[in-house]
């Protein structure tokens, strides 16, 4: 039986990536490296990911070494040789004379192996199973990486919408209290108006603050992802699933030190009440995606064809049946034959030999339990093969359930958004013609604010479900990642 792996297609994203034949060699090469200014898409990203990932290197260096495995496995075909040479003395004493014998040799010889019943031929495909197995471990850490970066791609998204909603928060809660302070000055407003505004302008500021810190978390996530250290300022762009209103999405850690003191009440302003409309901000505009174009039934099937991991499982298990073919083999004999050449300078002594022989040493007790132990391997082989399909399925069940329900609730997030901000919008105004209290216009605010962000985390949480749903079923896509034998 010839095994033969022509190679493993991974299709990702918006980009092509080709990993040559000489794996080593490749991951030899240079980091990939960002430059600075450059605009970067989520293709990018998993591409000097997948370029820079030690654990790809490390994944692509255990398949080189099971491909090399395989080639020590044959090499037992090929035949032994052996070279020796010495120079011998013998000094002899006896009673009526001594004895003096020294000389020079060099000997030869070679020994092939001509049968021995199949056990050469098991431990070959055994190892040939253990490459197939080592490249379909590859393939699943590639998708492990690509999952990672999709995932802090998307939380870099998510908390850049989440600090610029912070931010127009305080700018609302900036105008709210200059506003309050020109109708307390006069005497339209109480006094606990004007202290609730300063109190709820420090709340939305120390939000502000936090979010920002969770922003430059997330940058430093999407850095480590894909191996980046002291990254420059560069830019990255938004999704399909994920787009903003501003394309580009600034990632700078340069200025991580800078500080700034926002525990000072703003100016006083002559048009306070002038400036207190309300302004609407949309950081997902018009936003739209299409539906996972496939059935929990069509997830399931795809997840049994294409799962690298359970692949690998199942060549694991040919492997193990090859190794029990193997033990069982060492109880039969193996026939060599060898020749030889040698060389005593004593009396120019020239020497051939040349014989077949057949031979065989084994322990029947300890062989027996040998077979016993290979025939459980086979057996846990083939365990851990329905263990992963049942978890595979069980996964596969719980990600499509999260990534349907998300699909359903992020319409009407959009649609609660938008009745917050109205409801803002008339607290706002009859706040301003002395109809509604602080709180009402408090409440509004708040709503609108959390409505906002519980938007925004519901399209995060949704992507993270979708590329979650796609590495469960290792969806092909765009992006081509080929790794030739």
């Amino acid at each position: 039986m010839i095994f033969r792996v022509n190679f493993i297609k991974l299709v990702l994203l918006t980009a092509v990536i080709i990993l040559p034949a000489n794996l080593v060699n490749a991951f030899e090469s240079k980091s990939a490296l960002i430059e600075k200014g450059a605009k970067l898409n989520l293709s990018d990203c998993i591409q000097i990911a997948v370029d820079n990932s030690p654990y790809v290197r490390r994944a692509a260096f255990n398949y080189k070494l099971a491909k090399n495995d395989v080639s020590i496995a044959k090499a037992s075909y090929f035949p032994t040789i052996g070279v020796g040479t010495g120079y011998y003395y013998n000094g002899t004493q006896a009673t009526r004379r001594n004895y003096e014998n020294n000389y020079y040799s060099v000997s030869t010889n070679l020994n092939q192996l001509i049968w021995n019943f199949g056990k050469t031929s098991s431990y070959i495909k055994m190892q040939k199973f253990n490459k197939i197995a080592a490249l379909y471990t590859f393939d699943n850490t590639v998708l492990d990486t690509i999952f990672t970066v999709k995932t802090n791609y998307y939380g870099v998204l998510a908390a850049k919408a989440t600090m610029d909603i912070n931010r127009a928060n305080v700018q609302i809660n900036e105008r709210n209290y200059q506003r309050t302070k020109a109708y307390f000055d006069e005497g339209i407003r109480s006094k606990i108006d004007l202290v609730n505004a300063e109190v709820n302008l420090s709340d939305s500021k120390i939000t502000y603050v936090d979010s920002v810190k969770a922003y430059q978390n997330a940058l430093v996530q999407l850095n480590n992802s894909m191996y980046i250290a002291h990254a420059p300022s560069y830019e990255i762009s938004g999704t399909e699933t994920f787009n903003f209103k501003h394309k580009e999405i600034p990632v700078n850690l340069e200025k991580i030190s800078e500080k700034s003191d926002l525990s000072t009440l703003p100016a006083n302003v002559s048009d306070a009440v002038l400036t207190s409309k309300v302004e609407k901000l949309t950081v997902l505009e018009n936003y739209v995606f299409k539906p996972f174009a496939y059935t929990f039934d069509e997830c399931e099937k795809l997840a049994e064809e294409n799962r690298p991991d359970l692949k690998a499982y199942a060549a694991t298990l040919e492997a193990m049946k090859q190794s029990l073919l193997y033990v069982k083999r060492e109880y039969y004999p193996e026939i060599t034959g060898s020749v030889g050449y040698g060389f005593r300078d004593q009396n120019s002594t020239n020497s051939f030999n040349a014989s077949i022989g057949i031979q065989s040493t084994i322990n029947i007790a300890s062989k027996k339990f040998e077979i016993d132990n290979a025939k459980l391997q086979v057996e846990s082989a083939q365990n851990d093969i329905d263990l992963a399909k049942q978890d595979i399925y069980f996964d596969v069940q719980d990600a499509y359930i999260n990534m349907v329900q998300l699909e359903k609730q992020i319409p009407l997030m959009e649609v609660k958004v938008r009745q917050t901000f109205e409801n803002f919008e008339l607290a706002d105004g009859r706040y301003a013609v002395g109809l509604g209290d602080y709180i009402e216009l408090q409440d509004a605010k708040v709503n609108y604010n959390n409505a906002q962000n519980t938007y925004v985390q519901a399209v995060y949480n949704y992507n993270v479900a979708r590329a979650n749903l796609e590495r469960l079923i290792a969806l092909p896509q765009e992006i081509e990642i080929t790794v030739e034998d």
